[in-house]
Parts: C-alpha cells; sequence; structure tokens
C-alpha cells in the first residue's frame, strides 16, 4: 500500500498536508526542496534522517531541514500513522 496526501492548504511559502500511512510502512529515500516540520496526530513510526533514527509517537515531532535525506523506516504494525507535514518554501 502507498501513502495518501491530501492537502489542507497551500497559500504563499506554505503548504499543509495531511499524510496517512499504512501499517508496517517502509519509504523510499526522500530529498526536498523545501523545509518540512511533521507531528504524528496517530500511530508512530521510526524516521532515518542524518544516519539517525528518532521514534515518533502520537503528539510528538521534527524538523526537517530542506536538502536533508531522510525516509521512514517503519510504521506501526496495528493502525494507520497520521501525520501533519507543513512545508515551508
Amino acid at each position: 500500500m502507498e501513502e495518501i496526501f491530501n492537502n489542507l492548504l497551500s497559500h504563499k511559502n506554505v503548504k499543509i498536508n495531511k499524510i496517512i500511512s499504512p501499517p508496517n510502512f517502509v519509504s523510499e529515500k526522500f530529498i526536498q526542496d523545501e523545509d518540512e516540520w511533521v507531528i504524528l496526530l496517530q500511530g508512530s513510526a521510526i524516521l532515518e534522517m542524518n544516519q539517525t533514527t528518532t521514534k515518533l509517537v502520537k503528539d510528538s515531532y521534527i524538523f526537517i531541514p530542506a536538502k536533508t535525506p531522510h525516509k521512514i523506516i517503519s510504521t506501526d504494525s496495528n493502525i494507520e500513522t497520521i501525520w501533519l507535514a507543513i512545508h515551508i518554501y
């Protein structure tokens, strides 16, 4: 299964997405042109960034600077993981 992206707002230099990751999701590596701040609304995930892994749970958040390679190592095995992602251009 793939992730579902819902664009909630695009305005000037900000885009807000709700992202739904299926259980046990593993992503390809992302390298984005914009800064990104994400908060987990449901579930859990392990994110790899700068050769460091970070476990995220509900209400935890992380800032991902532009051009920083990162990937999802895994998401919750029991429920969908729901993210709110704010992209800053």
